[in-house]
């Protein structure tokens, strides 16, 4: 199962865990502010571990797909 969706009729297509309309970037900005896997869950119960782990290796693979289109201009 995939555990990150892009749906235009969620979030106008923004990635978001599947099944919930909460937002990678509001994940990454969680961690960003010094929040663990565990004070997610616990703010958003929804969440598994999994899908923490999901979003920070989605992020991550967009990024490096940036940086090659960089790389190859």
């Amino acid at each position: 199962m995939n555990r990150i969706i892009v749906d235009p009729k969620i979030l106008a297509g923004k990635p978001v865990i599947a099944g919930t309309r909460i937002p990678v970037y509001l994940i990454l900005n969680l961690i960003a502010n010094g929040y663990n896997f565990d004070k997610i869950i616990e703010a958003y119960p929804r969440l598994t571990r999994q899908d923490i782990e999901a979003a920070i290796k989605y992020s991550e693979n967009r990024m490096k797909r940036v940086e090659m289109r960089s790389f190859n201009k």
